[in-house]
């Protein structure tokens, strides 16, 4: 997954296996000393391995750190189905109730519509002058502007407790793109 340009299109580069195997390690390494990190996603009867979901904490200097990060890979067989939609929303469950964590942030390159409509639908919400540069990738780099999306525990608890109860008129398709315009799958 890690070597496919698609699927890397809005990283840096794409990872060989060497570093693909040293992204597992630090992955591994963060759940061992937090609690929580990226997990598998597997589609039982589809696919094996779907790509990753989980929480990571920010490990740079933001205007936004320290932080928690939830965020997605996955294939481009998973895509378009609305599985990175339901595992995030697995996960944010799991940061707000299980966790305890008062806020969530996500973000990504300008110019990567699908994860920001993953971070829509799933309840998070953005403003233009918390956007940002990456630290990590140098000047004038083009992947380096950043849009921040942050999701609140009451926020959250709101949206879900609204959703529960059959949503509110306009929000179908909020917390899961496959319901149709009434709300309902």
């Amino acid at each position: 997954m890690n070597a496919d340009p698609e699927v890397m299109l809005y990283f840096p580069a794409v990872l060989n296996r060497s570093e693909s195997d040293y992204l597992v390690q630090r992955i591994e390494e963060h759940i061992s000393e937090h609690g929580f990190g990226l997990w598998v996603l597997e589609i039982p009867g589809e696919l094996s391995f779907a790509g990753f979901v989980g929480l990571l904490r920010v490990p740079f200097d933001a205007h936004f750190s320290p932080a928690v990060e939830i965020g997605w890979r996955l294939v481009p067989q998973a895509w378009g189905k609305g599985y990175a939609t339901e595992a995030a929303q697995a996960v944010l469950s799991h940061a707000f109730n299980v966790l305890g964590m008062k806020e969530i942030v996500s973000f990504t390159t300008a110019g990567n519509k699908r994860s920001q409509a993953v971070m829509r639908r799933i309840g998070m919400h953005t403003r233009v002058e918390e956007n940002f540069e990456h630290p990590r990738l140098p000047a004038g780099h083009p992947l380096r502007v950043h849009v921040l999306y942050r999701l609140r525990r009451e926020q959250w608890q709101l949206q879900s407790a609204y959703a529960a109860a059959g949503g509110l008129p306009g929000t179908a398709g909020l917390f899961n793109e496959n319901e149709n315009e009434n709300g309902r799958l």
